[in-house]
């Protein structure tokens, strides 16, 4: 057998009825990624987006109370839950599940009429998914320039939204093998930092639907897609071996759930660099006191918060900053916080002047990517120094949120966004609260003037 029929078939073996943690966990999730999109629609850089959209359709645009058909409303949704990087984040795998996967699977089940709990079980199958073709090959889709959430997140999401559908095991299976070929999404953008990476989220929940529908048409997809120097391991990780990984890690489906290991943002950036500024905010010394500040950065995250540095430390754009580790740390020491408002018009001239004292040093054996560690030493202007070092990042499985931050971060989105409390607080009781997860009211969630 091929590693996509063991992976179809360990899909299919899937219980009905996800445990009642993972029920938990996975509305929680949905959750997350609603509110991310809400106030993504009214702050992030895709806030015009939705007013593009060619037709209304019966599936919801997040954040703006219009429809669009079923591809097109991913497309959109997707970019906006991962246009703040303020979307959830599998360290492990480094793979945004949900800035895919709650696109494709709201959408689909909008337009089939399909049930609350049929999302849960959907999303949940293409997380579990997504999560094995990233632990196949581990930070092998970034290392060769590519997002990983952007290759695998077609196939995961063709999962879930197959799933939807009631496809068989042929029908599936050539579903991923059609979802294949919409794998892309390269990091060119972090040159000059383009916000094209948002888009890579929405393209590849995007692709889901296509790949689906493709498949329901009658196009077929190849077995073996994932073996091979030009299979998808071969393409985009230079890994052929990791097809064979895939295989046994399929084995556990249905026991092993890792969804429960995926972590909230609390920061609206780059999850790699959450724990550097929780690491600055520990050493808490006055900002005129600091000289320098070393930044030990984990080995295999040096292209995407560190390089090419002179634009790391001056970013052309606020939003650019996202993904600029000199930046957020100096974000950090000089305004004690990171907000959503610190990501957008020009940068801070004294978060550039703190970012230029800021240094970095590689770290070949940081355990990432199984954790997104931090380590920096402060030397102050006394000549002395001072050093902290955060083990894995906040949110994660080792640091877990409880249902309360969660809904917490969703209503405060909610508010930026301009939607009225009570308004947030319905929607969320009826996702969290309710023996199936309702999802009647995504439309409502706009703002007074939206």
């Amino acid at each position: 057998m091929t590693a996509a029929e063991r992976l179809v078939d360990g899909v299919r073996a899937l219980p009905e009825t996800v445990p009642d943690e993972i029920d938990r966990i996975a509305r929680l999730h949905l959750l997350d990624a609603v509110g991310v999109a809400v106030v993504a629609a009214r702050l992030g850089p895709a806030r015009t987006l939705a007013s593009a959209r060619r037709a209304d359709g019966p599936c919801t645009v997040l954040g703006t109370g219009t429809g669009a058909q079923a591809a097109e409303a991913a497309l959109v949704n997707g970019t906006l839950v991962h246009s703040l990087e303020y979307d959830d984040t599998h360290t492990g795998s480094v793979m945004h599940g949900s800035s895919v996967l709650a696109p494709a699977v709201l959408a689909a089940a909008e337009a089939r009429g399909c049930s609350g709990a049929g999302v849960v079980r959907s999303f949940v199958a293409g997380w579990e998914v997504l999560v094995r073709l990233g632990l196949a090959a581990p930070s092998g889709f970034q290392r060769t320039g590519f997002q990983g959430t952007s290759v695998a997140g077609p196939i995961a999401g063709a999962v879930a939204v197959g799933l939807l559908h009631g496809f068989d095991r042929d029908a599936l299976l050539d579903a991923v093998g059609v979802a294949a070929s919409f794998s892309a999404g390269n990091f060119t953008f972090l040159a000059r930092g383009a916000t094209s990476k948002a888009a890579q989220a929405g393209i590849g929940a995007q692709a889901a639907i296509s790949a689906v529908a493709l498949a329901g048409g009658g196009i077929t997809g190849a077995r073996d897609v994932f073996e091979g120097e030009r299979g998808l391991f071969g393409l985009y990780a230079r890994d052929p071996g990791a097809a064979d990984r895939l295989a046994e890690l399929s084995g556990d489906l249905g026991s092993r759930w890792y969804l429960a290991d995926a972590a909230f943002k609390a920061l609206p950036c780059c999850h790699f660099l959450h724990p550097f500024a929780e690491a600055i905010a520990a050493v808490d010394v006055p900002v005129e006191w600091i000289r320098r500040i070393v930044c030990r950065v984990p080995e295999g995250q040096e292209q995407i918060i560190a390089e090419p540095w002179a634009r790391k430390q001056a970013p052309a754009r606020a939003d650019e900053a996202r993904w600029s580790l000199p930046y957020v740390v100096a974000l950090q020491a000089v305004r004690g916080a990171v907000a959503l408002t610190d990501f957008d018009g020009e940068p801070d001239p004294a978060v550039l002047a703190m970012a230029a004292r800021v240094d970095r040093e590689p770290w070949p054996d940081s355990g990432y990517p199984a954790v997104f560690p931090a380590a920096i030493e402060v030397e102050l202007t006394d000549g002395t120094s001072r050093t902290a070092h955060v083990e894995d990042v906040d949110g994660s499985a080792r640091r877990p949120w409880d249902a309360e931050r969660v809904t917490g971060k969703f209503r405060d989105n909610c508010l930026r966004a301009g939607i009225a409390p009570e308004q947030a607080v319905k929607f969320s009781d009826a996702l969290i609260s309710g023996p199936e997860p309702d999802f009647s009211q995504l439309r409502s969630l706009v703002g007074a003037d939206g």
